[in-house]
Parts: C-alpha cells; structure tokens; sequence
C-alpha cells in the first residue's frame, strides 16, 4: 500500500499543516480526524488497516487531513466570533488547498467526505454546504449542531450566534434549504449516517435523519450496539460504509 507524507505552509490558515495519503487510485477520500485529533491518529488506531485491501486494490486513496480544532471549536481562551471565523479558515484551507491537491494527484471523479467524532461533523457540514463536490459522506459518531449541548459535552460557541455559526450547523441551516438545485445535488449525493445507540450524540443523528426525510433527501441510518465511539467499532463501520 503506497504512503504518501505532506507538509507546507497554508495561506489560509497561515500555519504549517500536515497529512498523509494512502493509496495510489480510486475514490479519493477526505478523512477528518476525531475531536481534537490528528492526521495520523487512523492510521496509529488501524482504521487504515482495516481498509488496506480497498486501497492496495485501487478502490480508495485516502487523505487523512489535520485539524485545528484546538484553534477554533475547542479554543476556549477566544471569542467564540474567532473560534468560528477559524472554522470557516480551516474549511478554505480544505476546499483551496487539499482538495486541488488530491485531484493534482488522482482524476478520478469519485470525492467521498468522511470522519468520526468531531471528524464527522467537518465530514457532514463541508459536504453538505457543498455536495456538488461530493459523490458520498460517511459521518460516523457525529454531532450535527455544536452550538447544543449534550451531558458533559458543552456548547462549543459559548452561547454566541451569528450567521455564520447558523451556515455552519447542519442541523440549523439544512431545516430552511429550499432550493430544488440544492435538495437535488443533497439527494443525488450517498449520505451515510452511523452513531451507537448509547452515545450521547444519538439524538443530534436522530434529528439531521428527520431533517433529510422531510427535505426528500435520500440517506442511509445505523444505529449501532452500545455506544460504538470507539476505534474498534471505526474498524468496523470504514470496512462496511467505504
């Protein structure tokens, strides 16, 4: 399996940023790493191993992109105004700068968003804001509005709302969509949802389902046993869903 390391300066984040690929052909997929986690932290948890036939084969190249959500989300010493315009830096640095790469490097057509954790939710939102990019997303343990609160999982905007935390929220901005442009490319795109009967966030996939079954959207839901917010249940679920 070919393994590729990447590091140089984004201008949009105005920071060095790293990832890796694996693979050398197929559906390129964007994997954002978990809550405050890191490019490597899938392959380290043997999330890639696990799917390592799809991409010696050919089927998959994937791209496990850093995060900055120690900058923004998770960056409790800042205004929650900051913390969201970081967001949306990190988002450009994604769609100006990691994509073109993976499409430099691979022509096939086939782009698949997809994350667990909080790695889910940057999976959900960019395809969501922009699924004529996407041909499928894979949230896996997701929470679909981060401005909610869910045991000791707090509001990560400090209570702070503007339009750019509501475009930024598809549990907020998908209940208004009424574009039929947009609803088709929504509906054309393979949208994945999977979360554990026991994790805390259940309800926040519970309502983006609702959300999409009202708008028309075609998508697919499972409900795994027990919490399954965990590497070894990734393991599974990237072997079933990529």
């Amino acid at each position: 399996m070919k393994r590729e390391y990447h590091k140089w300066y984004s201008p949009n984040l105005e920071r060095d940023m790293e990832l890796l690929i694996f693979g050398h052909a197929g559906a390129k997929v964007l994997f954002f790493p978990p809550r405050m986690g890191r490019f490597y932290d899938y392959e380290n948890w043997r999330v890639i191993k696990a799917i390592e036939g799809k991409i010696a084969e050919g089927h998959l190249q994937v791209f496990c992109v850093d995060s900055v959500d120690l900058e923004s989300f998770y960056n409790s010493f800042v205004h929650p105004g900051y913390r969201i315009y970081r967001h949306i830096q990190y988002e450009k640095y994604v769609l100006e700068e990691v994509l073109p790469l993976a499409n430099q490097i691979n022509s096939n057509a086939n782009v698949i968003s997809a994350g667990c954790s909080l790695g889910a939710y940057h999976a959900v939102n960019v395809a969501m804001r922009h699924p004529h990019l996407f041909c499928k997303v894979v949230g896996m343990s997701g929470r679909y509005d981060l401005t909610q609160s869910k045991g000791y999982f707090q509001d990560l905007l400090s209570g702070f709302h503007n339009d750019f935390v509501y475009f930024n929220m598809p549990n907020q901005f998908l209940k208004n969509v009424d574009d039929p442009v947009l609803i088709k490319q929504l509906d054309i795109m393979d949208i994945i949802l999977a979360i554990g009967k026991d994790d805390p966030f259940l309800e926040s996939n519970y309502t983006l389902s609702n959300i999409l079954h009202e708008k028309g959207i075609s998508h697919q839901f499972y409900e795994w046993d027990e919490e399954a917010h965990k590497a070894r249940y990734w393991r599974k679920m990237v072997q079933i869903y990529f």
